[in-house]
């Protein structure tokens, strides 16, 4: 029994293992996906920045003479109406005259034009209006596309992060085969117990049950990233195994750049606009409305004679124009109540501008104080990676000598594996600080 246990730890068995184990990772014929490849691919095929794009090209539609009100109206009419009717006419001084089957066939064609050449100003309020909701509109996809950048540059750094966290467990497990081993030959050699090699494989089976949930962590990462791209989740990939973190940003910069640029606030700033624009508006209201009206008519009709006195063929053309001028006089106060809504939209809209300014400048404090926080710590936990090898090494090779015992040695381990996943999720974290950063300041793009 105890032959047939031992003869299962073979070197070239562990190594089998170990190959079936990892097999799931090697990356044979995947795609390499670099971070610029997948912002590329997320700008053309991403979901949310396509409906933006439709909404942006329906504002810059909208954007013309004729929908702010310059440009006149025409219209034409035609109308062809056939009848049939059966009369009967009593006269007083002769006899009553009856017709049956009277047929009448009437044509009429018409063009008419209006023309508003003044209404108080207000066309060309509305047309700054469109104006203004077409710029809106483009920093509102702006506002996406920057949104959706971070997103897939997060997505891709814990695709990253992840990697290297699966990295350091397969590290973790080339200590503990390397435990089996021994354990393996000190029990061979009789200075060590049959209970060593148990503890040492219950180990090395605890490091390949977290090599698999951290597969599936990876896995998901995956999943997520693919789905902002816009593809397939099932497509696999590879991705770079570093995050490299800029360790340059300046707070007074990016707070200068939240004003200036943040596409939020600059869309809020038009909102404000609008609404000064509609208080125009409603003030040109007040104005009379001045316009211009012409027409060309034509009437032609044939019909059964009822009497003596009824044509039985008529036809009628010709046009007319002339000025048309309308007033507002006393519409129940509803212009009064129009303008005081304005004045308290505008009101609403400025303390919005306030309100998002205060909220993003906090956000901003935040991100800058974990981003420098994370920097220092990324000084730290490198120095005590570098420290934890080190001691796992020496460990090791203690336990190898018969100086360590098993407890001691997996405590070094783990110290190991500890510190390296707190490295990766602190560079992971610094890497989020500063595309937050950018982000909030408006030059993620650049």
């Amino acid at each position: 029994m105890e032959k047939r246990f031992m003869s299962s730890f073979t070197p070239t068995a562990l190594v089998l293992t170990a190959l079936a184990l990892l097999s799931p990772f090697v990356s044979f014929g995947q795609q390499q996906l670099t971070l610029q490849e997948a912002i590329r691919i997320g700008l053309a095929q991403n979901y949310d920045i396509r409906i933006a794009d439709k909404q942006d090209d329906i504002a810059a539609n909208n954007v013309t003479y004729g929908n702010a009100g310059f440009l006149p109206r025409v219209d034409a009419r035609a109308t062809r109406l056939f009848s049939e009717n059966n009369s009967r006419q009593e006269f007083k001084a002769r006899e009553p005259v009856t017709r049956t089957g009277a047929t009448s066939n009437n044509l009429n064609y018409s063009v008419n034009l209006s023309w508003t050449i003044f209404d108080g100003l207000g066309m060309f309020i509305n047309y700054e209006r469109l104006t203004a909701l077409e710029k809106s509109g483009k920093l509102f996809t702006r506002q996406t596309v920057e949104n959706t950048v971070a997103d897939i540059s997060d997505a891709y750094y814990e695709v990253v992060r992840q990697g290297r966290r699966m990295q350091a467990i397969q590290d973790a497990i080339t200590i503990s085969e390397q435990r089996v081993e021994l354990a393996r030959a000190q029990y061979e050699v009789g200075v060590s117990a049959k209970v060593e090699i148990l503890r040492a494989q219950v180990d090395y089976n605890a490091d390949r049950s977290e090599l698999l949930r951290q597969e599936e962590s990876l896995q998901n990462a995956k999943i997520t990233l693919n789905q902002l791209l816009g593809r397939d989740p099932d497509i696999t990939f590879t991705v770079s195994d570093g995050i490299e973190v800029d360790a340059t940003l300046n707070y007074g910069q990016m707070d200068n750049g939240l004003l200036a640029a943040n596409p939020l606030l600059l869309r809020l700033q038009l909102n404000r606009e609008i609404a000064t624009l509609d208080i125009r508006s409603v003030q040109a209201s007040r104005f009379p409305v001045v316009g211009v009206t012409s027409a060309y008519n034509f009437n032609r009709s044939e019909t059964d004679p009822l009497n003596d006195f009824q044509p039985q063929f008529n036809r009628n053309l010709g046009y007319n124009y002339g000025l048309t001028v309308s007033l507002p006089i006393f519409n129940g106060f509803n212009t009064n109540r129009l303008a005081q809504n304005a004045r308290i939209t505008l009101e609403t809209t400025t303390l919005q501008l306030q309100q998002e300014e205060n909220r993003l400048q906090a956000d901003l404090a935040k991100a800058y104080s974990q981003y420098a926080n994370r920097l220092k710590l990324l000084e730290l936990e490198e120095s005590n990676v570098t420290l934890a090898k080190e001691n796992a090494e020496i460990a090791l090779e203690r336990y190898r000598l018969g100086l360590l015992n098993a407890i001691e040695l997996r405590e070094a381990q783990r110290n190991q594996l500890l510190a390296e996943n707190r490295l990766i999720d602190i560079r992971y974290e610094a890497k989020t600080s500063e595309t937050e950063l950018r982000r909030l300041s408006g030059s993620l793009l650049q």
